[in-house]
């Protein structure tokens, strides 16, 4: 039995959002993989989209969640779906840390962010035998 605790997970720390995917096909599974994530109050995860459908559940604290054209509130507790392909971001809008957990359809995710991360960033990989993240070429001038 392949066991994960959240609370020994291993995390990446980019601008008050500690994040870490301890379950892919990097991890020996067939068919989903899980992100794990903390956010400080007012830190957020960028707009972007995802190869794969997410679950997004809400272990602790509150978040404004936009997926597409809708925003909304999620709390402790509550699930939302996000269609594979939807723009959607996260941020913790609450006075402590907002713990997220996501469920992915696929054991592979590419996502794809609509800016690039503080790491400059702006393709990631989750589910080769480690996590692959690229920066988009520059468009060329037409």
């Amino acid at each position: 039995m392949h066991v994960v605790n959240l609370d020994n997970a291993e995390l990446a720390d980019m601008d008050g959002l500690r994040f870490g995917f301890p379950l892919s096909s990097a991890t020996a599974t067939a068919s989903t993989a899980v992100v794990y994530m903390e956010f400080e109050p007012g830190a957020e995860l960028p707009s972007h989209t995802d190869s794969a459908e997410e679950l997004l559940l809400v272990l602790e604290g509150a978040a404004e969640g936009t997926i597409g054209d809708e925003t909304g509130r999620l709390q402790a507790g509550e699930i939302a779906v996000v269609p594979a392909l939807a723009p959607h971001g996260l941020r913790n809008v609450g006075d402590g840390t907002l713990r997220v957990v996501g469920f992915f359809s696929s054991s592979t995710n590419i996502g794809v962010f609509e800016r690039p991360l503080p790491t400059g960033d702006q393709v990631v990989v989750v589910g080769a035998p480690f996590v692959l993240a690229a920066p988009l070429p520059e468009a060329a001038a037409a």
